[in-house]
C-alpha cells in the first residue's frame, strides 16, 4: 500500500493538507468589547467539569485536573455577570443527584460544560440531561476538542443550546453577552439551532487569538487551588514538578508540527503564538503572592516551538529571580539543543515529556509525519538525564498499516533511547485529523472512535492484518512494564518521581496488567477482536517481565 499516495490525496490544491484548510480561519483582530453600561439583566454563570466516573467506574487516572480552562474562561466574565461559579464533579465525586442539587441550589441562567478528551464526552452528554432537568431555560453551552471536532454530533443533543467551536474565551464572553443585551451572537465559533424546527446553524470554527497577553489571569479564586496542587492532592505523576503548591502555566498555543494523530491544529491551529516572555514572567509572580507556588508545570502543546522565545523566556525567569522547579509535558525534543537544555536546568527544570512516538523511519517520516531524527533524539535524551532532568518518552504503536515487525522496532528503539520512563500508547484516530482520515482511506477502522467503549490507555479501534488490537492491548501493557519495571532501581526512582511507595506502584502495575486482560477478554467475548494472533511472541514478552536481568541505569 502506498501510503504517501494516500496522503496526497489528503492534500489540497495550495498544497495544504485540507484539514488544516478547513479549521485554520484568519486570526482574531478585535474582539467583541461588552459594555457593561448596556447590560440589562447581569447573567449568573455556572461551570461544570462533569464526573467521568459517571461513564466509567474505573478510570485510569489516578489524579485530579486543574481545571485551568474553566478558571480562564471564569476570568473573561466575571465582570459583566452577577455571579460566576465553577464545579468540578469528577474531582469531587459528585453523583448526577448531588450535582442536580447543586445546580437547583446555584440558579444559574447559563452553564459552560466541558470534558478532558474525547473519550469522556458522554459524561457531558449526562450534565447537559442533569441541568436540563433542573430547568429547561438555563442556557447549555458546551466547548473543547470534543465539540470542536464534532459539532453536528452534538447538536444532535437537544440538552445543548450552543456548540463553542474552538479557542472559546471571546466567544463565550459574547454569548454571555447576548443574553445580557448587551451584544449580538458572535459571527463566528458558535453552532446552534435557529428556529424551533431545530434547524441547526454552524458558523465555523472560531478566529484563533493573536494577542494571547490581553487574556486575564484565571480565576483561581473560584476554586481550592492547592486542593489541586499541593502535597496532599490526590494527582499521582511522573511530571510532579517538584515543589508544593505548583501552578499550571500555559504560555502559548498551536503548533506547526504536521504529526497527523493530533487534534491541536483543529482547536489552536497550526499558527505558533505565544505569551511575552514577561507576561509569562508577571503571572509566575502573582501566583507567587497569592498562593504561595513554589514549581511549575508548563502545559504547552510545545513549548519550544520557537526556539528563540523558549530561550528568551528562560532567560527571563533566570534574570527576574523566578528560578523554580518546573516540568514540560510536551517537549519537541528536535526543538532540543546543549544550550537550551543547559538553560532549562538553570531556570530549573526537573522533568520533561518527549514525544518520539516511533522508532522506525517508514512509520515516523510517512504515517506519523513527525521531523524526528533518532541520532539526535538519542543524543539530547542523553544530555537532558546527564544534567540532572527526569526524562520521560511517549511511543505509539498500532498505526494503520504499520507492521508487527515495525512496532517490535519502537519498543526495541524505546530500550536503545534508556529515558527514566517509558509511555506506550496506541493509536486512536480522532477526528479532524489526518490520521483518522487515513484509518478511512486504509478501511483500518474496527469503529467509529468516538463509539467505542476502550480507553485510550487499553484497546485500539484499527485493525491490520498483521496483528489484531488485543496484540496491542496486551503488548502495551507487558512491554510498559517489563522496560520500566524490571530493574528494581529504576522503578524506585520512577516511584519517587510520582512521589508513591513501591506498594503503590506495584499495584498500579497489576491494575494495569489486569486491566488489559480484562480489555481482551471483553472485546473478544463482543466479537470487536479476533483471538490473540502473536500469543508466542507475547508470551515471550511476559516472561521477560519478570525474568530478564537487572539493567544498568545510566
Amino acid at each position: 500500500m502506498d501510503i504517501k499516495k494516500i496522503h496526497k490525496g489528503l492534500i489540497d490544491a495550495t498544497g495544504r493538507r485540507k484539514y488544516f484548510r478547513q479549521l485554520n480561519p484568519v486570526l482574531l483582530g478585535n474582539p467583541v468589547e461588552i459594555d457593561i453600561k448596556l447590560i440589562k439583566k447581569k447573567q449568573k454563570v455556572l461551570f461544570i467539569m462533569p464526573n467521568f466516573h459517571w461513564i466509567d467506574e474505573d478510570v485510569n487516572a489516578l489524579w485530579d485536573l486543574l481545571p485551568w480552562n474553566l478558571c480562564q474562561m471564569a476570568a473573561m466574565i466575571e465582570g459583566i455577570c452577577s455571579d460566576v461559579k465553577i464545579i468540578d464533579a469528577y474531582k469531587e465525586n459528585l453523583s448526577k443527584e448531588q450535582l442536580k442539587q447543586e445546580i437547583k441550589k446555584f440558579k444559574p441562567d447559563i452553564v459552560g460544560l466541558t470534558v478532558l478528551m474525547d473519550q469522556y464526552g458522554e459524561a457531558a452528554h449526562i450534565a447537559a440531561n442533569i441541568v436540563k432537568n433542573v430547568s429547561k431555560n438555563i442556557i447549555n453551552v458546551i466547548g473543547g476538542v470534543y465539540v470542536t471536532a464534532n459539532p453536528k454530533r452534538i447538536m444532535i443533543d437537544k440538552n445543548f443550546d450552543y456548540v463553542v467551536m474552538g479557542e472559546g474565551e471571546y466567544v463565550f464572553q459574547q454569548i454571555v453577552g447576548f443574553y445580557s443585551n448587551a451584544c449580538d451572537l458572535p459571527e463566528r465559533g458558535i453552532c446552534f439551532r435557529k428556529n424551533s424546527n431545530g434547524d441547526v446553524e454552524n458558523r465555523g470554527h472560531a478566529a484563533f487569538i493573536k494577542n494571547l497577553d490581553a487574556l486575564p489571569k484565571p480565576a483561581y479564586h473560584l476554586i481550592d487551588l492547592l486542593s489541586y496542587t499541593s502535597r496532599f492532592a490526590n494527582r499521582r505523576s511522573a511530571d510532579q514538578p517538584g515543589g508544593y503548591p505548583y501552578a499550571r502555566i500555559i504560555t502559548s498555543r498551536g503548533c506547526p508540527e504536521k504529526c497527523s494523530f493530533c487534534q491541536v491544529p483543529s482547536l489552536q491551529g497550526s499558527y505558533f503564538r505565544a505569551r511575552s516572555p514577561d507576561n509569562v514572567c508577571d503571572e509566575i509572580e502573582w501566583l507567587k503572592k497569592e498562593y504561595g507556588i513554589k514549581a511549575i508545570l508548563f502545559d504547552d502543546d510545545n513549548m519550544f516551538t520557537n526556539m528563540k522565545r523558549g530561550k528568551a523566556l528562560l532567560r527571563r525567569m533566570i534574570d527576574r529571580g523566578l528560578s523554580m522547579p518546573w516540568t514540560s509535558i510536551a517537549t519537541a525534543v528536535f526543538r532540543l539543543d546543549n544550550d537550551m537544555v543547559d538553560l532549562m536546568v538553570e531556570s530549573g527544570c526537573t522533568y520533561i515529556d518527549v514525544a518520539i512516538e516511533s522508532g522506525t523511519e517508514r512509520v515516523t517520516r510517512d504515517i506519523i509525519l513527525k521531523p524526528i531524527n533518532f541520532k539526535q533524539a538519542k543524543t539530547m535524551v542523553a544530555y537532558a538525564r546527564k544534567k540532572g532532568i527526569f526524562v520521560a518518552a511517549n511511543y505509539i504503536i498500532g498505526f494503520p498499516t504499520e507492521t508487527w515487525e515495525e512496532i517490535r522496532e519502537t519498543i526495541k528503539f524505546s530500550e536503545e533511547i534508556n529515558a527514566d520512563y517509558t509511555k506506550i500508547f496506541i493509536a486512536i484516530p480522532l477526528r479532524n485529523t489526518e490520521m483518522f482520515d487515513l484509518a478511512q482511506k486504509t478501511k483500518s477502522l474496527i469503529m467509529d472512535p468516538l463509539e467505542a467503549d476502550t480507553m485510550w490507555t487499553v484497546g485500539g479501534v484499527i485493525k491490520s492484518d498483521h496483528w489484531s488490537a488485543d496484540d496491542l492491548t496486551i503488548l502495551r501493557a507487558y512491554e510498559w512494564d517489563r522496560i520500566n519495571f524490571t530493574d528494581p532501581k529504576k522503578a524506585k526512582k520512577i516511584a519517587d518521581k510520582m512521589g508513591i511507595t513501591m506498594d503503590e506502584l506495584n499495584n498500579i502495575r497489576k491494575k494495569t496488567l489486569n486491566n488489559a486482560r480484562e480489555t481482551v477478554s471483553k472485546r473478544q467475548s463482543s466479537g470487536l477482536d479476533s483471538s490473540v494472533k502473536r500469543a508466542a511472541d507475547i508470551a515471550l514478552v511476559t516472561s521477560q517481565s519478570s525474568s530478564k536481568k537487572e539493567r544498568k541505569i545510566n
